[in-house]
C-alpha cells in the first residue's frame, strides 16, 4: 500500500512526488497590491479621498513588482497569474470606479453610476482580453491602456484636486459642476481607452539584470527628486502624457502605413482577426 504521494511504476524504486504548493514571495506582492485597492475603497467610504488615491498608486507599484519578482526568482505559476488578474480587477477596476463615484459622480445621478460602471466593465474586459491574448501580442506594447494607468488617471485627478483644496460640493477656481463633469470625462476616457486596439508602450523590453551606464542611475535619481517636488501634479501629468501617447503611436503607424494592431496572429477567443489592419 502507498499513500498517494509515492510512485511505484518501477518495482523496487520508490520516488516521492513533490506536493503542489503556492510560491510565497510573488503572491505576497500580489496580496499587498490587493490590500492597496481594498484600502482605497475603505478610505473613499470614509471621505479620505487623498489617501484613497495614494492607495491606488501604492497598489500600482506593488503590481509592477510581483511579476518581475516571479521571473527573477523563477517562481511563475498559473495560480499567480490568476491571482494577479483578480487583484488587478479590485485595485484598478472596482476601486477607481467606486472612488470616483463617491467623490463626485454620484452628483450626476444615473449618468454618474453609468460612467463608473462603464469604467469597471471595461477594466474587466481589458483584463480578460489580456489573459487570452498573452501569446499573440507584441510584448513591447499593451493592447489598449493598461488598467493600472487607467486607474492612475482617475485616482490622480482626484488626488490632484484634493491637494489643490477642492472639496466635494464646494466651488473653488472651478465650479463643482465643472469638476464633476471633468471627472465624468476622465472616467469614461480611461475606461474606453482600455478596450481600444491602441498600442501603449509596455516597458517590458527593459532588462533589469543588465548593467547600465552611470548616467542612467543619475537620471533615475533626478526623476525621483522631480516626483517629490509635488507628487500629485507630477504623477498625474506623467499618466496624462502616457494616456495620450498610445493615440500618438497609433496615428504615427497609420501615417507610415504600418499595422496599427499589436496582435501578430490570433486564433483564440475572442476573435481578433478583424483588428489586424
Amino acid at each position: 500500500m502507498h499513500d498517494g504521494n509515492e510512485s511505484t511504476d518501477n518495482p523496487g524504486v520508490m520516488v516521492r512526488k513533490r506536493r503542489k504548493g503556492i510560491y510565497i514571495l510573488p503572491n505576497l506582492f500580489t496580496l499587498a497590491a490587493l490590500f492597496g485597492g481594498f484600502y482605497s475603497i475603505v478610505m473613499a467610504m470614509n471621505g479620505r479621498f487623498d489617501m484613497a488615491a495614494v492607495g491606488v498608486f501604492c497598489a500600482m507599484v506593488l503590481d509592477s513588482l510581483d511579476g518581475r519578482v516571479a521571473r527573477m526568482t523563477n517562481t511563475q505559476s498559473a495560480f499567480g497569474e490568476q491571482m494577479d488578474s483578480l487583484s488587478d480587477m479590485v485595485s484598478f477596476g472596482a476601486a477607481p470606479a467606486l472612488i470616483a463615484y463617491e467623490w463626485s459622480l454620484q452628483g450626476l445621478g444615473r449618468w454618474g453610476w453609468i460612467a463608473a460602471f462603464v469604467y469597471c466593465a471595461c477594466a474587466a474586459l481589458r483584463l480578460a482580453r489580456f489573459n487570452v491574448n498573452t501569446g499573440v501580442v507584441d510584448k513591447r506594447y499593451f493592447q489598449g491602456l493598461p488598467s493600472p494607468a487607467a486607474a492612475a488617471l482617475v485616482a490622480g485627478f482626484i488626488w490632484l484636486m484634493t491637494e489643490l483644496g477642492v472639496r466635494p460640493g464646494e466651488d473653488s477656481w472651478l465650479t463643482w459642476s465643472q469638476i464633476t463633469w471633468l471627472m465624468f470625462a476622465f472616467t469614461l476616457y480611461s475606461g474606453l481607452t482600455m478596450v481600444t486596439n491602441v498600442p501603449f508602450y509596455s516597458f517590458k523590453d527593459i532588462q533589469m539584470k543588465k548593467s547600465v551606464p552611470f548616467a542612467a542611475i543619475v537620471l533615475i535619481a533626478l526623476v525621483i527628486a522631480i516626483i517629490n517636488i509635488h507628487p500629485p501634479i507630477v504623477l498625474f501629468g506623467v499618466f496624462v502624457f502616457y494616456g495620450l501617447s498610445g493615440y500618438a503611436v497609433y496615428a504615427w503607424r497609420k501615417a507610415k502605413g504600418q499595422h496599427s494592431s499589436v496582435i501578430s496572429t490570433s486564433t483564440d477567443e475572442p476573435d481578433e482577426r478583424g483588428l489586424h489592419k
